[in-house]
């Protein structure tokens, strides 16, 4: 296993897999560990000799992945597979939902504002789901370089073309030329016109045998879920609709939602952004495609994994690794919602919050618990803490703080140390301090 080195000034100088005399330095109080996963050193001392290799990261970016490999040209130095949160669309809904509830409930009959909504008119202005993926991107880089003296930076992104894909799926002619300008709501007002003119004005459940002349425009999954796509939308008239919703009528199996695009979209939305501003901070930075990255994969013979695609990425397929993968969690910095939704019988509203800091630990912070590393996921005052590995395996569901010992203390990327691939004899003699 590599640890990575930084000077006395804090610049990254090259990892060393010499764990002997990184034992010693830190016994003579010549190092001080900086952090423990992946396992990083300051030097308190000037080194006589500091040299430094040229090291590429690669970087396969995603809408719910991103793919990390630092590599020289024989060597692999740093992998990652970081894990984004896509629960931010959901998150935003349920507040908006809480909002208008608490306005009707507050301030009985005033209608929501939208004047004083200027973040959204700016020029640069992307939708929060989207920021926090580029500002995800943005910090999993910032935090190889500061552990590795990376000298340029590869990216992979990736364009969907959505109509092709949709018109592929319904199996209608592929779209070419003045194709693209002629979507499928040209010609219509709304959505809801269109819908309603894609179903023939025709209830979809019944087929008109209800004889009732109101129509209205159902969403197959929640707005919540699935949004206002017409792909999410289908034409009822009002007696299956109101019966849908009373747990009277069932819809026909036929009737399902069309495929998503949410991933496709992401990308398409994220890919000059995240490149513009790396190009900003830092002074070598590359594009790459996915096509490229494919070949390259399958022509080294190598398995299909994010990090994989990143190492094909930094241009060093062929780099040796020593098998040690770093996967790591966007979790939620904060939960700032007061109360719970669900009101006590005697009209009570349940706090939501629990305290910052219950015996000392608090949320995902990693601890020590029957010799096993997982992370607090769930606390109580009474000082009963939820256990889970990374992966979301339950370790325990009510383990006591007598029984813990803290390892880190939690950040807003929680990281865990696996081995992928068994390194052979000649990987685990790499040293570069």
């Amino acid at each position: 296993m590599l640890t990575y080195v930084l000077n006395k000034d804090g610049q990254p100088l090259m990892p060393t897999g010499r764990s002997g005399k990184m034992r010693r330095l830190l016994r003579d109080k010549k190092a001080k560990v900086i952090r423990r996963c992946p396992f990083t050193i300051q030097l308190l001392y000037e080194p006589e000799t500091a040299v430094v290799q040229d090291i590429t990261l690669g970087v396969d970016a995603g809408s719910k992945y991103i793919g990390l490999s630092a590599t020289t040209e024989d060597r692999v130095l740093y992998e990652s597979e970081v894990e984004l949160r896509n629960d931010i669309v959901e998150l935003i809904s349920t507040r908006r939902e809480a909002r208008h509830a608490r306005r009707n409930r507050k301030t009985r009959y005033r209608a929501p504002r939208f004047d004083n909504r200027t973040s959204s008119k700016k020029e640069d202005w992307l939708a929060p789901s989207i920021r926090q993926k580029i500002h995800s991107h943005l910090k999993v880089i910032a935090d190889v370089h500061e552990i590795l003296p990376v000298s340029k930076v590869i990216i992979e992104v990736a364009s969907f073309d959505t109509q092709l894909l949709k018109a592929a799926e319904e199996g209608r002619p592929l779209p070419q030329g003045t194709d693209y300008q002629s979507g499928e709501q040209l010609g219509f007002w709304n959505t809801r016109e269109y819908v309603l003119f894609r179903d023939k004005h025709t209830c979809q459940c019944c087929h008109g045998k209800s004889k009732d002349p109101v129509l209205n425009v159902h969403h197959i999954e929640s707005r919540k879920t699935g949004g206002d796509s017409p792909d999410n939308l289908i034409t009822l008239c009002e007696t299956c609709h109101t019966g849908y919703h009373k747990g009277a009528v069932k819809l026909p199996s036929s009737i399902r939602r069309g495929m998503k695009f949410n991933d496709a979209s992401f990308m398409g939305i994220m890919r000059w952004p995240v490149y513009s501003r790396l190009k900003e901070i830092y002074p070598s930075v590359e594009l790459t495609y996915g096509y490229k990255t494919k070949n390259m994969r399958i022509e080294n013979q190598l398995p299909k994994e994010h990090y994989i695609d990143a190492r094909c990425i930094s241009g060093n397929p062929k780099a040796k690794s020593d098998g040690i993968v770093y996967y790591q969690k966007k979790v939620r910095c904060h939960n700032r919602q007061i109360h719970k939704f669900k009101v006590n019988k005697d009209g009570l509203r349940k706090l939501n919050q629990a305290p910052y800091l219950v015996k000392g630990f608090r949320l995902w912070d990693k601890v020590l618990y029957n010799s096993e590393e997982c992370f607090v996921q769930g606390r109580r005052s009474s000082g009963f803490f939820q256990l889970k590995k990374l992966d979301g395996t339950m370790i325990s569901a009510s383990a006591s703080c007598k029984k813990l010992s803290l390892v880190e203390t939690g950040k807003h990327f929680i990281t865990e140390r696996k081995r992928a691939i068994p390194p052979t004899v000649e990987e685990c003699g790499f040293s570069c301090l």
